[in-house]
């Protein structure tokens, strides 16, 4: 994924306000962030821990999405995020929530998925991030492969939002 600046982030989101675009908390590190190891920019906010965002290249644009965190309480068994197959123990994996784009968004319609809890499923894959014992289940295909089913599986997630 190409770097991303405050101003590309907050004009890529479709399924809030433009006012809601503008007061969301934007990660400071940006400049910081491993670039050529991200599929998506994916982030929650400390000062809203119920709230995360993530930002995805869709074709030739940039797609971004808030996202409702579920509670993390009683979650202590071993579940698998959709996105990356990484699995994680008590609370790593949320059922994350989104607003549909447009007119189906403003109607209510929101779509859910379980999602690793920091949003760093493109680090997981490659490698990038430790996940802990089991967290990754030995495959046998090559790591082009994974990034590729990754991309699927947001791409599916992403759709689904854009309905």
């Amino acid at each position: 994924m190409k770097p991303l600046t405050e101003r590309d982030i907050r004009a890529s989101f479709v399924n809030c306000s433009k006012g809601e675009a503008k007061r969301l908390s934007v990660p400071r590190d940006l400049a910081d962030r491993p670039w050529d190891d991200l599929d998506f920019l994916g982030w929650w906010d400390p000062s809203a821990p119920e709230r995360s965002y993530l930002v995805a290249e869709v074709g030739d644009r940039l797609v971004g999405i808030a996202l409702r965190r579920a509670s993390q309480a009683g979650h202590l068994r071993r579940t698998m995020c959709s996105l990356c197959l990484t699995t994680h123990e008590g609370g790593g994996v949320l059922l994350m929530t989104a607003r549909k784009a447009g007119r189906g968004g403003q109607q209510g319609d929101s779509v859910g998925s379980y999602l690793c809890a920091d949003l760093a499923c493109s680090l997981y894959v490659r490698g990038r991030k430790p996940v802990g014992p089991g967290g990754r289940l030995h495959e046998s295909i090559p790591l082009e492969e994974k990034v590729e089913r990754t991309a699927g599986n947001l791409a599916r997630f992403l759709d689904r939002v854009l309905g």
